[in-house]
């Protein structure tokens, strides 16, 4: 499954994330972890030391290696400059899966263990000085999503995103790429107002949003969070002595998390694998293909000089069961594809 931690900046966010990836390692589940996030912090949160955090590669430092690799064979892409961001996969086509080893895993991505366990971390990069001033910070993130297009996950995987704060989430269309999204609130007004937000902005995509209540203190926190989200709660989450300790760089065993804090990121858990069975992979690719026409006429063309649209394979399904599809060319897989419904999308507002 495919999942994003979203909210505000200071709420949270990259500390659950951090917390549910160790509980799923726990688990022995296979996970990539992605730090998307402007402000990287998703490393520390998981006991890398400093130096090691900023030692992990750049996913936007690598990106024409990744178009390079995704492109495989796919004779709609006429090479890798071609590719944008929302690019989307089709015959030919090289795909990513959450185990297993490819170029990609090799140049961007670092095991992690996580009491023994071993956990894949893929970092977007941070702002470095050469990009003050000229650059936005979603080019970085395209290469996710760039990774996210091409990626097929089945049930028992995960792929967990800790998504950049605020309504930024929303500057691409990422924000479809998830089976869930783990919206973090405090409970103050504050704290649900970019509940409100990416409510608005989801409503017309079909996202599956849940409210996970941070720094929770007693049921007034509770009663006021359940106003102000309703059915959307899922679940709170109160002081950890356990987080205190891991934020000075001296963790405990995660196995003497709190038993509150441990059953609340198994309700995560539950959560996520109960998303699996309203997978619509048909919907994912016509979603793709929709905001990669949307850039490619407002943008992509012009900075590629070339007719993005005609990028988009009309019989391709992203889905499992998809046997090499590095060398996908038609055949008994073939007749099982079928072609995405023409589907209207309202664009996503953009954040100012």
């Amino acid at each position: 499954m495919k999942i994003a931690f979203v909210g505000k900046g200071g709420s949270g966010k990259t500390t659950l994330s951090s917390l549910f990836i160790r509980h799923l390692a726990a688990n022995e589940a296979p996970v990539v972890a992605v730090d998307a996030d402007i402000n990287q912090h998703l490393g520390a949160a998981l006991g890398l030391a400093e130096d090691e955090a900023a030692a992990l590669p750049a996913l936007g430092a690598h990106l024409p290696l990744i178009k390079d690799y995704l492109r495989g064979s796919n004779p709609r892409i006429a090479s890798a400059d071609a590719m944008i961001k929302t690019t989307p996969p089709g015959r030919g086509s090289r795909l990513l899966r959450v185990t297993g080893d490819n170029p990609v895993y090799e140049a961007c991505a670092r095991t992690v263990l996580l009491d023994g366990e071993p956990v894949r971390l893929m970092a977007t990069g941070p702002f470095t000085e050469s990009d003050l001033g000229v650059a936005c910070y979603h080019s970085k993130v395209g290469a996710v999503e760039l990774c996210l297009n091409h990626l097929v996950d089945g049930p028992d995987e995960y792929v967990v995103v800790d998504m950049t704060a605020g309504s930024d989430s929303f500057a691409s269309g990422m924000f479809t790429r998830f089976d869930v999204t783990f919206l973090v609130a405090e409970p103050t007004r504050k704290g649900v107002s970019v509940y409100r937000q990416y409510k608005e902005y989801a409503r017309d995509f079909g996202v599956a949003l849940k409210v996970v209540g941070n720094k929770v203190q007693g049921p007034e926190d509770i009663e006021f969070l359940q106003d102000e989200v309703g059915e959307d709660l899922l679940v709170t989450v109160g002081h950890s002595d356990w987080v205190r300790a891991m934020e000075k760089g001296r963790p405990a065993s995660f196995e003497l998390l709190e038993a509150t804090n441990r059953f609340a990121l198994q309700a995560l858990q539950d959560a996520a694998d109960d998303s699996y069975a309203h997978r619509d992979w048909g919907r994912y690719t016509e979603q793709m293909v929709s905001f990669h026409l949307k850039n490619a006429e407002s943008w992509g063309n012009a900075k590629t000089g070339a007719d993005l649209a005609e990028q988009v394979d009309p019989g391709f399904v992203l889905r499992e069961g998809l046997e090499a599809p590095d060398a996908f060319d038609g055949g008994a897989d073939a007749e099982e594809v079928v072609s995405p419904r023409p589907q209207s999308l309202r664009p996503a507002p953009q954040p100012a």
